[in-house]
């Protein structure tokens, strides 16, 4: 290190004590990069890489941004996971007398980003922390360090339950124990996808003993010990808006896993990972930020609580019943800005007096929302205006400080209102009589010098002067200024006058631009003062708001509020799929009932491909999800019970990061519903057994089935193009069939999209290829051989009651009339396999048959 020159050194000991983040070194306007930072950012921003000498043998790599505009490239390397160092110059440069003296003022990572331009305000920004406590127990604490929240929660049933909790929040990044388990490592990076950062200190500080209570589990103070640490390591700043740690028990809450939330796209789609197609964009109602991300918050954890979904309903429906008045309420709310984010950066320190205009603003705007619910009929809906608290003392502070045209800066001034301060007046007024006198004095000369042209002007390094083109020179009496600079095309001149009030100008406005920063300082901590209030009216106001929003979406999409029962039987009277509906817009949606009484704990669902299987299943879904999370549900009447979980396994996602392939994810889905499940849980498991063979698939399937059916008793929807497996009604009292019509009309299939009771007589697979385009010749070729198939004689006496079966190949090819001995073994296996009870039977054991028998026949070839 001795080679390189002392500023190049300075820069290697501070990039050693941050050798995983950038290293933004303030040099000047500028945030320098050099050696392996440059060479990276400069791809990763698309920036110009240049090089420097710095004492050693080779030139050094460099690349560097504009410090004014450097939260743009720091946002840029955020989103793309990085960490960013920011190193400031913390003496004065002309003070200095060697290397300016620089520290890391502040780690910007993606869990902690505070600026406005880098938040979704749509959506949490959260930091997690991490902890295992043993091989089945894991203690997890995240906050939003831009909204102040903070929650514990305790896992105890598994890292499966890890992942899902994870996946089910926007977690940008996860504090973990550098001996963490290295499988556990690999599988937060490969499925959930976060910036992950270490820290091993897990003693919570006595500056944070008040949020947690004194009783709490100490497997949850490591967790959250761990993350205040590293917060307090990485932003060096006062943490005053952090809210009291709320626990999260998960079984408050209705379960869904990672598979159930993208499967069902609650909050996302699954291709295009954005929100529109999904849940959320339908229901999204909302006019507030604050509204919008706790919306986002209900729809992943929906209640199971009866007496809170019914008081959610009241509302709702309070809100429905009085359009205008709520009309009203959502233009008020238009005007209202994100409170809680505005009270973390008053906390944080980042404010400026823009923000708190907004906070002004939408202050003022309270006390008439207020006065909004309050006149609405319902009293359930009064009750949420009982507490919403205007805070006139903090507005009133607002209205007599802040200039209504305050600059986004804050050290430049024009931010404080006149008469707010004495001492500002005067400081102001010595420098606008100045300004004036200035004005005054160019006048005057104008009209004694005859000099049309003349102008007095201002700049930075000279200040004040008069200037006189070179035109006009000869009409200046000799003496009458004093010469201070020489242009081009003009001179500048100076008097004493004008340099006396120059100096009392620039000193006004110093001191004014000084004491209107000092005040805002002040002002800004008085502010705090409001942080805990300001929080509770932001959680009053986004609760409103989201309420508000179900009403709105359950009126324009004609929603009905359903009934929530104690008998566990579900029914719906024409439901329908909340997102496919708005979709199809102007296209008329086919409704479909649901009935799934004490008779019909399982439905089995059979028809063509493209026929609407899924999207029957998915709804039923959506519509138990709306219920749960307080809002209406697109149907004409729904009874329907409170479930504690919903499992799902639709669609072919295959996980080729985790090298898992289509049949494996199926498997590991389905595996997780059923040990996951109870009695009062959803499942819905769509063509079960597909991805591998025929027989192997339709045995798997018929085991689920049976599994579920005898051992769990969850409502089930279970799709299949099994057909065989219809037959399982006879032995399996509580299941029962179900179909989506399809006629075929003038050689092509016609999707009815209606559910019908019993089995599916045909699969119409050529049609539906036929629909998707596949070549004619390809199509008539596969009518041929599908005739061919269904025309092969089968070696059994009993015909299977279904189509379906007849189209499957014999298991046994027919004797030849003179083979005698193969005829007596015929008849010996026949005689075995009449003796089998196979109903008795699980699936495995017929098919050790099925193979015992098979094994005996070749033997006689």
């Amino acid at each position: 290190m001795s080679n390189y020159t002392p500023m190049i050194q300075q820069y290697l000991k501070i990039k050693a004590q941050n050798q995983d983040s950038f290293l933004f070194f303030r040099l000047g306007d500028f945030y320098e990069m050099f050696f392996d930072d440059a060479l990276l950012a400069s791809r990763e921003l698309e920036i110009t890489l240049t090089s420097r000498d710095g004492g050693g043998d080779d030139r050094i790599p460099m690349c560097g941004v504009p410090y004014h505009s450097a939260t743009n490239y720091i946002r840029t390397l955020v989103e793309k996971g990085y960490k960013v160092a920011i190193c400031e110059q913390v003496e004065d440069p002309k003070s200095s007398k060697g290397v300016v003296k620089r520290e890391v003022t502040q780690l910007v990572t993606p869990g902690t980003v505070m600026e406005n331009t880098m938040l979704n305000e749509n959506e949490n920004n959260y930091l997690a922390s991490l902890t295992a406590c043993d091989d089945h127990t894991f203690s997890l604490a995240y906050v939003d360090l831009s909204t102040g929240e903070l929650i514990l929660t305790l896992i105890t049933s598994g890292w499966d339950r890890v992942i899902s909790e994870l996946y089910n929040q926007p977690i940008k990044e996860i504090v973990i124990a550098k001996d963490l388990d290295d499988q556990y490592k690999t599988k937060l990076q490969e499925q959930i996808i976060s910036t992950l950062s270490y820290c091993e200190e897990t003693e919570v500080t006595e500056s944070v003993q008040h949020l947690v209570e004194s009783n709490e589990d100490p497997r949850l103070l490591k967790s959250f010990g761990r993350l205040i640490h590293y917060i307090e390591t990485t932003q060096q700043r006062v943490l005053d808006h952090l809210k009291p740690v709320q626990v999260v028990e998960l079984n408050d809450y209705l379960g869904l896993d990672m598979y159930s939330k993208r499967n069902l796209e609650l909050t996302e789609t699954i291709m295009k990972k954005g929100k529109q197609g999904s849940l959320l964009w339908v229901i999204d109602q909302t006019v507030t930020a604050m509204g919008s991300r706790t919306l986002k918050k209900w729809i992943e954890r929906p209640l199971l609580d009866r007496y809170l979904l019914r008081q959610r309903y009241e509302i709702v429906e309070g809100f429905m019943d009085e359009f205008l008045i709520r009309e009203d309420l959502r233009e008020q709310l238009k005007t209202v800005y994100d409170l809680e984010r505005l009270a973390g950066r008053v906390a944080y320190g980042n404010v400026n007096a823009r923000d708190l205009l907004q906070l002004k603003r939408s202050l003022a705007q309270i006390p008439f929302i207020k006065e909004t619910v309050q006149s609405m009929e319902s009293e359930a809906i009064k009750a949420l205006a009982k507490h919403v608290n205007p805070l006139p003392d903090l507005y009133q502070l607002l209205d007599e400080s802040i200039s209504e045209d305050a600059p986004l800066t804050i050290k430049d001034g024009g931010m404080i209102k006149d008469g707010f301060n004495e001492d500002l007046d005067q400081y102001r007024d010595a420098s606008r009589n100045g300004k004036q006198w200035i004005a005054e004095l160019e006048q005057k000369e104008k009209q004694e010098t005859g000099i049309k042209s003349l102008k007095i002007g201002y700049n930075r390094v000279f200040g004040y002067y008069i200037e006189v083109t070179r035109a006009n020179l000869h009409l200046l009496e000799e003496g009458r200024y004093e010469r201070k600079q020489t242009l081009t095309n003009a001179e500048r001149f100076i008097t004493p006058e004008l340099k006396e009030t120059e100096r009392l100008i620039l000193s006004a406005e110093d001191k004014s631009v000084q004491l209107e920063y000092d005040l805002f300082l002040q002002l800004r901590d008085q502010v705090k003062t409001f942080i805990k209030p300001l929080q509770m009216l932001a959680e009053q106001i986004s609760h409103i708001d989201c309420l508000q929003s179900f009403a709105t979406v359950s009126e324009k999409q004609n929603y009905v509020k359903p009934e929530l029962t104690n008998d566990n039987d579900v029914s719906i009277k024409e439901g329908r799929h909340p997102v496919v509906e708005k979709v199809m817009k102007d296209q008329m949606y086919v409704p479909n009932d649901v009935s799934m009484a004490q008779d019909s704990q399982m439905l089995l669902i059979t028809g063509p491909n493209m026929s609407g299987k899924s999207t029957y299943m998915r709804q039923v879904a959506l519509t138990v999800i709306l219920a749960q999370v307080g809002c209406f549900v697109p149907a004409q009447a729904a009874r329907l019970p409170i479930f504690d979980q919903i499992f799902t396994r639709i669609g072919a996602a295959d996980d080729l990061v985790a090298g898992q392939s289509t049949f494996m994810v199926e498997m590991l889905e389905s595996k997780h519903a059923i040990t996951q499940a109870t009695d009062q849980s959803l499942i819905l498991l769509d063509e079960i057994g597909r991805g591998t063979s025929t027989y192997d698939g339709m045995a798997l399937a018929q085991a689920i089935i049976e599994h579920i059916h005898d051992q769990i008793g969850a409502k089930t929807l279970f799709s299949t193009h099994y057909h065989e497996l219809t037959t399982l009604t006879d032995a399996l009292p509580q299941l029962k069939n179900i179909h989506v019509r399809a006629e075929e009309y003038e050689g092509r299939v016609v999707f009815l999209h209606q559910i019908q009771e019993g089995a599916a007589d045909e699969s119409y697979g050529i049609h539906v290829a036929q629909l998707a385009g596949l070549p004619d010749p390809l199509i008539k070729r596969a009518r041929t051989i599908l005739n061919d198939l269904e025309s092969k004689p089968i070696h059994t006496e009993e015909k299977t009651k279904t189509k379906s079966n007849e189209n499957q190949l014999s298991f046994f090819e027919e004797a030849p009339k003179d083979s005698q001995s193969q005829k007596k073994q015929t008849s010996s296996i026949e005689s075995k396999l009449m003796s089998y009870d196979l109903l008795e039977m699980n699936p495995l054991e017929a098919m050790n048959v099925l193979y015992n028998l098979q094994k005996e026949c070749k033997k006689g070839e």
